[in-house]
């Protein structure tokens, strides 16, 4: 499976999308309609993402899945919409906030399986700022996504 790099114009057209998408559920608005065929191949690919609002640097929302199951363009509107209104450890995005807020998009690549013995070992296994992952233990999951590295580093 190939996983294309998002070029510049892409990455400027999710941005552009996931702020009107945060914009629009805040004033309790429909989504924007998507015409598909109107963006490259890699935007219409399923893809999955995550989408991260800050503000003044501090988290105010994020929200996203580990495996794709949608055209990437329409997962991070969705995502964009419910970091904004869904996220349950934040109340929702109001109006007057929207133009303070900083959006970040993190678009996953396949989950690759890590195998190794000693829990110790797994940070050195890993590209700091580069590489997300998930842990799973006894029926629970975590997730860290590639910007986190700055916070624990």
């Amino acid at each position: 499976m190939t996983f294309e790099k998002l070029t510049e114009e892409e990455r400027k057209i999710l941005l552009e999308l996931a702020r009107l998408s945060m914009v629009l559920a805040v004033a309790d608005e429909p989504p924007p309609e998507l015409e598909l065929n109107t963006y490259s191949l890699t935007l219409q690919a399923h893809g999955a993402s995550f989408v991260t609002l800050t503000e003044e640097g501090n988290l105010r929302g994020c929200i996203g899945t580990l495996e794709p199951h949608q055209p990437l363009v329409q997962d991070v509107c969705e995502h964009a919409a419910a970091a904004a209104t869904e996220d349950y450890r934040f109340p929702p995005v109001q109006y007057p906030e929207t133009s303070r807020i900083q959006i970040g998009i993190s678009r996953l690549t396949p989950s690759q399986p890590i195998h190794y013995e000693d829990p110790l070992v797994l940070p050195g296994l890993l590209r700091p700022g580069v590489d997300g992952v998930t842990l799973r233990d006894a029926g629970r999951r975590a997730t860290f996504l590639p910007q986190v590295w700055e916070k624990v580093s």
